[in-house]
């Protein structure tokens, strides 16, 4: 179609012109969204457009309005910021502001606008859509624009994503940019918790979040804070003994160190601002600690994206595209969120009026109703804190009989996180009552140790011992991939003789195996009649049951972190392609979320294998690559490839063919992370992902306290795994998993969440497909 007027004609179809801008403030991972956009916008056959500046740059128009092409974007996933820039802007607020930006976007074509923002970035784009036809007539009676050009214009989709480190909007547990930031608070924390320990004192940091306890909430959580003041629960009246008591009594147990998070709009029950100077006050006055304070201020905003706001945002952004092309006129406002695994849609208009009503809660007073209005989510989390953080809480210890014996084991590879589930495990227990035992060493350390002398392999637990153990990696108990099959007699007798009620098991599959072998031989074993759980934690996230295992993100951190590290040589060079060699077992998830999260050219997993003729279609389409790279872009390739995709093609064969077959117009090499992916310090989503699912774990497990092995034995949920499954946190029976939804030979799930995933990685990439290439040579038809 020709241009009307000098205004861009329709693309034919369904295809729209889609803008793409950021607004308000900046978040990691705003970048890997608009890459995914416009990446997504044009495999789809329609138009990406950059509005640089945010409201600024639609208002402005000219050439803060530019058209953005698939090469615009290289790179992007691993920088921090937004790279099209983000300015507030007081022109749009007002109506003949909003008028502007509705002529630039005629003039430029733009008929879907994707806004990538706050809780006020979005309200102000639902506006607009709201006022467009108003605005449309405006601009036709003032002789601004004719009749005929806005002809094509009548409607306008607007799709919103939430940027923002503080995790302040409702209807999604995550927003772009929040684990990023928290992951720089708890690496701050870490090195502060060094010193504190050395000269036994308090810090008092203070954390964003003016009205939203997100960041100091989960901080508390994962570095395992002695208190905490957020925005939506203050602390009881009396706060001040009440912080004083706990800290008082942590110190007498032996404590060396204080760690008080303050988020930024904390105050007490009648609104007044508690500082991080009064605190300090409190705790230097009352108490005689040395106590010094940090203000983390703007370093939790930058940097570069972790893992997981990568892979959200890059999700996020091809769902929004999907949203835009899916969209009628009719069609309400979407904003993309995240609930547990899965990417929804959600009305933007409900979003926002459930975030501003927990902020009218708040000034309300409405506490409880504050805390309702956040997701689920960020309830449990409170719950698990506030139940771990202090062990000497009275009137939540359950009464005698309902008591038990609660062992612990970690079974199979080390995985971040596995001592996060465990300290959370020993203070729930040690609260309620129940007595938590370590079985140090795995299966084959229970059977061979355990009545060693003096220290046997299974030892009581007390809350000094795990206190810091929070932010370990490894496995500060041992870890053994043995299963009681070894030695079943004796596995049973030990059950027998330590009187276990119950045995909650972290590991990966290993531990699934095994608590196969211990459901499957109760008929034998009276001592096996007991209830068990088992928290899924593998780099490998390929325990059946479960969408997520902990010690998985932080896997990908590591994995994440190394490629970009080889990506900066590969670009260095600028004509080399890496292949790089990821950990999993027969499962490709790691290699393929890592591969989202890189941009990685291609990825090879053991569920698609590789052939002759895969590998010939990548080889050409690197060759294309690099003709059409003239100098302009430095960005180098990389490819990732499982360590069981393929017997034949290892990664080193991968890498000499790339060599040859490029005829001396690219290079290749090959890197091998190996252990370097179990990672060191387990991540912030690890770390709060272990405290919750360790509380309901063993939740779960006292639900059985009192009933008779006969009864526990009729109860398929007495042997589960906890899981999050979609948009839900599930107790999987042991025996239907077993049975319907196990791959053993290829130890992984039958049905692997993330394999639509691939395709994704392929578009985003560029990745011919199969159909679009000549089989014998593997060129593009």
């Amino acid at each position: 179609m020709a241009p009307v007027n000098g205004t861009p004609a329709p693309l034919p179809g369904k295809k729209r012109r889609i803008g793409v801008m950021t607004s308000g403030g900046d978040a990691p991972g705003m970048n890997g969204a608009v890459r995914a956009i416009v990446r997504m916008s044009i495999a789809k056959g329609c138009e990406a457009y950059g509005i640089y500046e945010g409201y600024e740059g639609l208002v402005q128009g000219g050439d803060l309005i530019k058209q953005m092409y698939w090469e615009d974007v290289r790179g992007w996933l691993s920088e921090g910021g937004t790279l099209i820039g983000t300015a507030r802007c007081k022109a749009f607020y007002e109506r003949p502001g909003r008028l502007k930006a509705a002529k630039n976007m005629i003039m430029a074509g733009i008929d879907a606008l994707v806004i990538i923002g706050g809780d006020g970035s979005l309200t102000g784009a639902d506006k607009f859509r709201s006022e467009w036809p108003s605005l449309l007539k405006e601009l036709v009676d003032g002789g601004e624009v004719t009749a005929e050009q806005v002809a094509p214009f009548q409607y306008l989709n607007i799709v919103g994503l939430v940027g923002s480190i503080d995790n302040d909007m409702s209807s999604t547990d995550a927003t772009i940019g929040c684990y990023s930031s928290l992951s720089r608070i708890c690496e701050a924390v870490d090195y502060i918790d060094a010193t504190a320990f050395s000269h036994q004192r308090a810090f008092v940091i203070e954390v964003m979040g003016r009205h939203c306890g997100w960041l100091a909430l989960m901080a508390g959580v994962s570095t395992g804070a002695d208190f905490i003041f957020i925005p939506e629960k203050p602390p009881a009246k009396n706060w001040q003994k009440q912080m004083c008591n706990i800290i008082a009594k942590h110190r007498k147990l032996g404590k060396r160190k204080t760690i008080v998070i303050v988020a930024e709009g904390a105050h007490d029950l009648s609104l007044n601002k508690i500082s991080p100077t009064n605190v300090k006050d409190l705790l230097s006055n009352e108490l005689g600690l040395d106590t010094r304070i940090t203000t983390l201020g703007h370093v939790q905003r930058g940097g570069n994206a972790c893992a997981y706001d990568r892979m959200l945002s890059t999700l996020q952004g091809v769902e929004a595209v999907e949203a835009v092309l899916d969209a009628t006129p009719t069609t309400p406002t979407p904003v993309i969120s995240i609930i547990e695994n899965k990417i929804v849609r959600k009305s933007l208009v409900e979003a926002v009026k459930a975030t501003n009503a927990v902020a009218e809660a708040i000034a309300a007073k409405d506490f409880d109703l504050a805390m309702s209005l956040r997701d689920a989510e960020f309830s449990e989390y409170h719950n698990s804190y506030m139940i771990t953080t202090a062990t000497d809480q009275p009137e939540l210890t359950l009464p005698t009989e309902k008591h038990m014996r609660i062992a612990i084991i970690h079974v199979g590879a080390p995985a971040g996180g596995m001592n996060s589930a465990t300290r959370a495990a020993v203070a729930y227990c040690l609260t309620r009552g129940h007595t938590p035992i370590a079985i140090h060493n795995g299966f084959p350390g229970l059977c061979r140790h355990h009545d060693d002398e003096p220290l046997g392999s299974v030892r009581e637990v007390k809350w000094l011992d795990v206190e810091g153990w929070i932010s370990k990696g490894g496995s500060e108990i041992g870890t053994n991939r043995g299963l009681p099959s070894e030695d079943i007699e004796t596995t049973a007798h030990c059950f027998e003789i330590y009187n276990f009620d119950a045995l909650f098991v972290i590991g990966g599959f290993e531990a699934f195996t095994a608590v196969s072998e211990l459901r499957k031989a109760r008929k034998e074993y009276p001592s096996f009649r007991i209830p068990i759980v088992i928290l899924p934690a593998t780099i490998s996230n390929n325990v059946p049951g479960t969408e997520y295992s902990i010690g998985s993100d932080t896997c990908l951190n590591a994995l994440v972190q190394y490629c970009d590290a080889i990506k900066q040589s590969a670009s260095a060079s600028r004509r080399r392609v890496f292949v790089v060699e990821t950990q999993g077992g027969r499962s490709g998830y790691v290699a393929t979320i890592a591969g989202l999260s890189i941009g990685a050219l291609a990825v090879y997993t053991p569920e698609e294998g590789i052939n002759i003729k895969m590998l010939a279609r990548d080889i050409e389409h690197l060759r294309e690559s690099f003709a059409k790279d003239r100098g302009q872009n430095r960005a180098g390739k990389l490819i990732l490839r499982n360590e069981h995709a393929s017997k034949t093609y290892t990664t080193e064969i991968i890498a000499n063919m790339i060599r040859e077959e490029s005829n001396g117009r690219f290079e290749s090499r090959f890197a091998v992370p190996g252990h370097v992916q179990q990672g060191g310090s387990p991540s912030p989503m690890d770390r709060v992902r272990a405290v919750r699912l360790a509380v309901k774990c063993i939740q779960h497990l006292e639900a059985f306290a009192g009933k008779s092995p006969d009864a526990i034995v009729d109860d398929q949920s007495s042997v589960a795994v906890v899981g999050i499954k979609g948009a839900k946190l599930v107790f999987g029976s042991m025996l239907t998993l077993e049975t319907n939804e196990t791959d053993w030979k290829d130890r992984r799930p039958k049905d692997e969440f993330w394999l639509g995933l691939k395709s994704i990685v392929n578009t985003l990439s560029g990745r011919p497909k199969v159909e679009d290439c000549c089989p014998e040579c593997g060129k593009t038809k």
